[in-house]
This record gives C-alpha cells, sequence and structure tokens, in this order.
C-alpha cells in the first residue's frame, strides 16, 4: 500500500502552495532592503560568511561569484522559483530550484529569521521528494489537457547543462562534492544528478513504454518517496510542537503563566502597540494564553489517535498563530507553521475549501 498510492495529495498541494506563498511574501517584503539582509551591504560581511561556511559545509551559491550583479540574480531567481513552487509550474525543476535559492539565501546570513526560516528550510528540502503538484496545480491542468509539448525536455536539457557547467567550474568550490564529512556522508552533487537523471528517464520511458514494467516501477518508487516524504513533514511537525512543549514546561516564566507578558512589552515584539497593550494589561488572558500554548503543544502529538479532537486542536493552534503574526510581528513564523500544519488537515474540508476558491475565480458561473 505505501507504495501503490498516492497518500495525501491535497495535503501536499497544500504545503507546497503555503511554503511557496511564505517565501515569496518574504522576499517580497524584504525586497528594499535584500543588499543589506542577503548582499554587499550586509553588516554579516561575505568574509565572515565565508569563514562560517568553511566549517558548517553549507550550500549556498552567492559566494560562486560575488558582486551585486551574481547577487540580484540569484535572488530574482529566487522569487520566480517561489512563484512557481506556489503556481506548480515544472514542479519537479521548480521544487529543486527553490530548495537551492532558500539554502543560498538563508546560509548567506544564518543570524536572520525568527524560527519560521528554519521551518522553511527543512520543508524547501522534504518539498523536493514529494509529488506535491498533482492536484492544484498549473502541472495537473497541463496533464488534463494532454498538451506538454517540448517545454519538458528543453527545461530538462538547460538544466543539465546548467548542472555540468557548475560542476566542473571552479568558481563552485565545494559546493557540488560528491562525499561530505558528515552524516549521511553525501554531497549536494550526487543528489541533483539523480534528481537530473531520474526525471530524464521518467519522460523517456513515458514516450517508449508508457504502459510498460519499467513505468510501473518507477511510478511505485515515486509513490513511495511521496509517501515516505509525507511522514517525514508529519513527524517533523510533531516534534516541533512536542519539543517547544516540553522545553517550556521547563521554564519558569511558563509555569508561573507570565511569559506572555514580556514579549508584549518589548517594542521588538509590538508592532500594534495599543492591541498589545490591551492584551498584556490583562493578567487573566496572558495566564490563559501563557498555559494554552504549553497544553496545545504537548497535547498535539496525542491527539493523532483521535481524529476529531485533532481536528479541533488544528483550528485552535491554527488561530493562535494569525494572533502571533498580529500581536507578536512575527509573520514569516506564523505563516510557515500554519502551512506546515496543513499536512494534517482531512482530505474534506480541503477539498471543501477548493470549491469555495474555485468558485471565486474570475470567469466562473457561481
Amino acid at each position: 500500500m505505501f507504495s501503490g498510492r498516492v497518500l495525501g495529495r491535497y495535503q501536499a498541494a497544500t504545503v507546497r502552495i503555503g511554503f511557496g506563498l511564505v517565501w515569496l511574501a518574504h522576499l517580497l517584503r524584504e525586497w528594499p532592503e535584500r543588499r543589506l539582509l542577503y548582499g554587499d551591504t550586509s553588516p554579516w560581511s561575505a568574509e565572515l560568511a565565508e569563514q562560517l561556511l568553511a566549517d558548517n559545509g553549507a550550500l549556498t551559491v552567492l559566494p560562486w561569484f560575488g558582486g551585486r550583479p551574481w547577487f540580484e540574480l540569484v535572488y530574482h531567481l529566487a522569487v520566480l522559483a517561489a512563484l512557481a513552487v506556489l503556481l506548480g509550474w515544472r514542479t519537479r525543476a521548480a521544487t529543486v530550484l527553490f530548495l537551492v535559492t532558500v539554502l543560498s539565501l538563508q546560509n548567506r546570513n544564518v543570524f536572520l529569521g525568527d524560527g519560521g526560516d528554519n521551518i522553511v528550510h527543512l520543508m524547501a528540502v522534504y518539498l523536493v521528494f514529494t509529488r506535491c503538484a498533482e492536484v492544484w496545480s498549473l502541472d495537473a491542468r497541463r496533464v488534463r489537457s494532454g498538451r506538454d509539448g517540448a517545454a519538458g525536455p528543453v527545461l530538462w536539457a538547460v538544466l543539465g547543462a546548467v548542472l555540468l557547467v557548475c560542476q566542473l567550474g571552479e568558481f563552485s568550490g565545494s559546493s557540488l562534492d560528491w562525499t561530505a564529512p558528515a552524516f549521511p556522508y553525501v554531497g549536494w552533487g550526487p543528489l541533483f544528478w539523480a534528481l537530473w537523471a531520474v526525471a530524464g528517464l521518467r519522460w523517456l520511458v513515458d514516450r517508449v513504454a508508457p504502459r510498460g514494467e519499467t513505468r510501473a516501477v518507477l511510478d511505485a518508487l515515486a509513490t513511495m518517496t511521496h509517501n515516505c516524504a509525507m511522514l517525514v513533514i508529519a513527524v517533523e511537525v510533531v516534534l516541533i510542537y512536542a519539543t517547544a512543549g516540553w522545553y517550556k514546561v521547563q521554564g519558569s516564566r511558563w509555569q508561573d503563566g507570565t511569559a506572555l507578558y514580556y514579549p508584549l512589552h518589548l517594542d521588538y515584539f509590538t508592532p500594534w502597540p495599543g492591541l498589545s497593550g490591551l492584551v498584556g494589561g490583562a493578567l487573566l488572558p496572558v495566564f490563559l494564553i501563557t498555559y494554552g500554548t504549553v497544553l496545545l503543544q504537548v497535547a498535539f502529538p496525542f491527539t493523532l489517535v483521535n481524529r476529531r479532537i485533532k481536528n479541533a486542536l488544528l483550528v485552535v493552534m491554527m488561530a493562535e498563530h494569525v494572533g502571533i503574526a498580529v500581536l507578536l510581528g512575527l509573520p514569516v513564523f506564523s505563516l510557515a507553521m500554519i502551512a506546515a500544519d496543513a499536512v494534517f488537515l482531512p482530505t474534506a474540508a480541503l477539498l471543501w475549501a477548493g470549491v469555495r476558491v474555485a468558485r471565486i475565480r474570475p470567469g466562473r458561473p457561481h
């Protein structure tokens, strides 16, 4: 069964749309300050970044050439990749480009972010292995219409040529090494070449023997990889909530119910001072929200055995993330958590939402 049926197709599409939207919104919001955050005018200079990269071996393409033109190209490619993932256009290639650009920008300056960047970082890796464009995507529409054309093979050939130049060029340094000093001891080079080769093999089999045994084997492997990736995403979300909840239990401010009070009185976390003062000035709401947060996070892994309780808890947790975005000014973190939570949403609710969204599109009858 794990290799015979694609599980969570609508959940995977929702996660794809959510993280494409989160990263796109972040890049557009920070566009005026992009050079200060990730570019040549950043206080975390390129020299300091390269020293850190030499120690941790993280992937980023920004040091390959340096300078503002290369940075501008990578940044705007990141915008296009996020948009392609959001729309589900050429998703196999788009998710890989999304991964590269997310890691490139985040690893250029690791001191930025509000926690949401870590979630985007992880999900960018996991999305590469999912079949997240089977529904609610331009790819799905193209498959239904039977129009593929030559764009796919041309894109595949171009990306292969680019990867070959990067692999052989000295400018890439150790970014595309075949081995890594730490676990999993495999570098980025084998991963990118394997993804490229599998995409080409899939296209060739579709043209030569679309109903043959090789196609069936490839489908089974792709389905199994997708299901494993969705399981990893679900486990990741559970671990985030469980570890956050248990760490809060050990904190004295969470134990006495005053943890929320302090960020509501810090200028950095008060985008709406009047609203923050209203909430922070009432001791009972602060106490209830503080204890409620701990209870929700600790209880979440145990509610997965009961669908109704889990669904109700998801609604509360998503509402809490909306509150965090508004009250504490952490939109990237909140939207990233809501997008990650979508992996647990019931299919019926997603289908209902999809129908409602489809009805409001221009040109569609109501």
